[in-house]
């Protein structure tokens, strides 16, 4: 079953009404981040993609990277509660929440506007070229994995 795109402008006011569904007390249900640090480490994704601000894995990393971990971040099924993190989005400082919650939903509006056209073929910060589908399963599926984190 293929997963909602991101790309559509109703998946993404799905997306948001979750969000705003969320407030700087929101306790995880599982887990060890605040919902700032939530919001704050969804928003890495989008910065790899238009920021350019964090360091490219080397390049046997980046092999490594494709072999063991791509097809887990790119593939239809959810994460378990206990996905690893990498080391980029791991946030041990406190964040804004309403800061960080404004950047979240700026950075989906971008998606949405960029298009699938934009991310087909684009290259990933970790893995190379993805195609439309695979960068939809990705971005999709690790936010809708933290809303549920925090009940939403």
């Amino acid at each position: 079953m293929a997963l909602p795109s991101i790309y559509d402008k109703v998946v993404i006011d799905q997306l948001i009404e979750r969000i705003n569904q969320l407030n700087s007390n929101t306790p995880p249900t599982w887990g060890k981040m605040s919902v700032g640090q939530m919001l704050a480490h969804c928003n890495v994704t989008y910065e790899m993609i238009y920021d350019n601000k964090h360091t490219k894995p080397n390049g046997l990393v980046k092999l490594m990277l494709k072999l063991f971990v791509k097809n887990k971040v790119i593939n239809e099924q959810i994460y378990p509660k206990d996905a690893q993190t990498a080391p980029a989005f791991i946030i041990n400082e406190t964040k804004n929440f309403d800061a960080e919650k404004k950047i979240l939903i700026d950075n989906l509006h971008k998606v949405q506007a960029s298009g699938d056209v934009f991310f087909d073929g684009r290259e990933s910060h970790s893995f190379g070229p993805l195609n439309k589908t695979e960068w939809n399963n990705m971005m999709y599926k690790h936010l809708d994995h933290h809303l549920r984190q925090f009940g939403v």
